[in-house]
């Protein structure tokens, strides 16, 4: 049974409710001028939860050396008007990553966090591009300088599959 979705509720992610096939480029290694760049297939599917105030997003990532579940979990703060999003990987189930937070401003959403990588404090930039809500983009980059300059270190480009729900 689904449950309804609230008259009031933000409507930032509606594009990417559904089934889609997903088009993966991603760098071999961050953040040490890595130019190698290894693409793979996925499936996502995201559904609605909270009333509408959140989404969660289950994953299907086909990696060369072998296929994994991942899930994104996003809710809404109505009162600050930001989305927070974590990432779950089913390799490390005990294990969710802390949470970018940020904002949709002109058809583009744009969350960061810090993080760490490799024993270094890094700052991370998710971007998802949804003015296009039938080809829509996701990017993620990461900073080692406080967010000077950012590597963009993986891409997902979508395709619908069936019909909208």
């Amino acid at each position: 049974m689904a449950l309804d979705t609230a008259t009031n509720a933000p409507s930032d992610f509606d594009f990417a409710i559904g089934d889609w096939q997903v088009k993966h480029r991603r760098l071999r290694e961050r953040l040490v001028g890595c130019t190698e760049w290894v693409e793979f297939d996925g499936e996502m599917s995201t559904r609605k939860v909270l009333g509408g105030y959140g989404n969660v997003e289950d994953n299907l990532l086909h990696l060369p050396e072998q296929s994994y579940r991942a899930l994104a979990l996003r809710s809404f703060d109505p009162h600050s008007r930001k989305w927070s999003i974590w990432w779950l990987d089913a390799r490390a189930p005990g294990q969710i990553d802390v949470p970018v937070v940020g904002a949709f401003e002109g058809g583009i959403g744009t969350f960061y966090a810090d993080d760490m990588l490799n024993g270094a404090a890094i700052r991370i930039r998710f971007n998802w591009f949804a003015a296009d809500p039938d080809n829509p983009r996701w990017e993620q980059a990461f900073s080692g300088d406080a967010g000077k300059s950012w590597e963009t270190n993986w891409t997902m480009d979508f395709r619908r599959v069936g019909a909208l729900p």
